[in-house]
């Protein structure tokens, strides 16, 4: 039974209060949503307890009071930049939030494309969600933002961009990813409520770093584990520290930006309302976690994850070197090592039996999971299946309590299934993956009680960890993420083929 570190509606309730206690004294309240709007399985990793859709929870709880904005910056349309963790673009990211979104009752109010200067991709993104009823509104630079403050706040700078018409007190400015602009986008906003005569104001909401917990917690530190790639990392607050005698914790783009931030601020109302960058945050986090020595573990253990990808990332040409050094770095920090993942070493170990049992190294691969009781299952490539689809059949039969020697797919359909893939499609790539597997296992399961009991047990794997001794193909990968196998690779390739995996 996984240990549990953190209590979910403990949250959700001391979080809506603190944002509605916020909310007093405005007529609205402008609140940035920082990191992922859904499917937060970074949180839920590091949180035990935390659902991967918490603030998609949190805005139902605030559902009479609340709508939502959602950025999207123009450049990342037009270059297709995408999600890392799913790989949707970023533009069909937007309408899938829009959809889940109103699925949960929530307004969409519309969305925004900032810095707009007329990308054609942009341009067909906009008349796409106006011809669904999607209202859709365009901001364009603003010469000298971030810093030249007069002219930003200005005619000629907030001023030619056009106001969103808002109804709610509280209104969410979301984004697909990060860079979408959704600071820039609340900041218009106030500007134009004050020229409306409205006393609007604004806060942030981000999930990490956790204000009010050490610096060096392996929870902070997860998070810079996390962002290595944009070079964040986490900064004892001075301005707070300053103001009130203090230490708590953010992280450095939030520390550069918020002396300007505060100008602005204080340019478009008139007055000074924060001393600090941990005084426009709202998040209540911290005090939900219930305990701390489960959230540091979990935390470490994701320290490790990044580790592993961002050294795959490394050996795939998806990384740079500094990334790769500051991972290694925040691993040392903490005096982790790749061995305490303990599913690292029982991929290792099957796969140098496998290979010594072959009398070959070439081609062959090994995937180990570690089950929620702890005990582990393993599976190896072979022409008709990918590691991972074994060692995931080989789990489902054991969370199933199936004998491992028992097949539970027949030959009569697997075949086929192959026939189909090197003959009709002409694939090279044949064997049957993660997906192909499971589709066959519940077609089994229609004549085969055995085979409904391992498709009954496939939900217990979600949180289990996996590792492969080799880089797994993208569609067992995706599979993996969907099933919420927590899955890493060591940085080798299975073959030297350069397109065929």
């Amino acid at each position: 039974m996984k240990k549990l570190g953190f209590d979910h509606q403990t949250y959700i309730e001391r979080q809506s209060h603190y944002i509605l206690e916020r909310v007093e004294g405005w007529d609205k309240l402008y609140l940035e949503f920082g990191g992922k709007l859904m499917q937060d399985m970074h949180a839920k990793r590091c949180l035990p307890g935390y659902r991967e859709n918490a603030k998609l929870e949190l805005l139902c709880a605030l559902r009479d009071k609340a709508e939502i904005i959602i950025c999207v910056y123009a450049g990342d349309i037009e270059r297709s930049k995408t999600r890392g963790d799913f790989g949707n673009t970023y533009a069909s990211e937007v309408f899938r939030l829009i959809d889940d979104l109103r699925a949960s009752g929530l307004d969409v109010n519309s969305v925004v494309i900032t810095r707009f200067e007329g990308q054609p991709a942009a341009q067909t993104f906009a008349a796409k969600l106006n011809t669904r009823g999607i209202r859709t509104w365009t901001h364009a630079p603003i010469s000298g933002y971030p810093h030249d403050v007069d002219s930003i706040v200005s005619e000629e700078g907030y001023g030619k961009n056009p106001y969103v018409e808002t109804k709610k007190p509280i209104v969410v400015v979301t984004a697909p990813g990060p860079g979408s602009g959704k600071l820039a986008t609340c900041l218009n906003q106030l500007y134009h409520e004050k020229r409306l005569g409205r006393r609007a104001g604004y806060a942030k909401f981000e999930t990490f770093p956790v204000w009010n917990l050490p610096i060096k917690h392996p929870l902070n530190v997860a998070y810079e584990a996390a962002t290595a790639d944009l070079k964040d990392f986490n900064q004892i607050d001075s301005f707070h520290l300053e103001a009130y005698g203090k230490s708590t914790v953010n992280y450095n783009r939030d520390m550069e930006m918020f002396p300007v931030v505060r100008r602005m601020i204080e340019r478009i109302t008139g007055e000074s309302i924060y001393k600090s960058p941990t005084d426009m945050g709202v998040n209540q986090i911290g005090t939900a976690i219930t305990d701390d020595e489960v959230v540091q573990e979990a935390c470490r253990q994701e320290i490790i994850r990044r580790y592993l990808k961002t050294v795959g990332d490394y050996k795939k040409g998806a990384a740079d070197e500094d990334a790769l050094h500051r991972m290694k770095m925040i691993l040392e920090s903490q005096n982790l090592k790749v061995s305490d993942r303990a599913v690292v070493g029982q991929a290792r170990t099957h796969l140098e039996r496998v290979q010594q049992r072959l009398g070959t190294t070439y081609g062959i691969t090994a995937v180990a999971v570690e089950l929620p009781d702890g005990s582990f299952v393993t599976g190896r490539n072979s022409d008709m299946m990918t590691a991972p689809a074994a060692a995931i059949l080989n789990a489902a039969k054991s969370l199933a309590s199936l004998p491992d020697h028992m097949h539970l797919l027949s030959n009569s359909m697997l075949v086929p299934m192959l026939a189909l893939k090197t003959k009709t499609l002409k694939m090279k790539k044949y064997s049957l993956g993660i997906e192909e597997i499971l589709t066959v296992l519940a077609l089994s399961a229609v004549t085969n009680p055995l085979a409904q009991a391992a498709m009954d047990a496939l939900p217990q794997l979600e949180g289990c960890q996996a590792h492969s001794a080799t880089f797994i193909t993208p569609s067992d990968e995706k599979i993996c993420n969907k099933l919420g196998i927590n899955i890493t690779c060591d940085d080798a390739y299975l073959t030297e083929s350069l397109y065929y995996i």
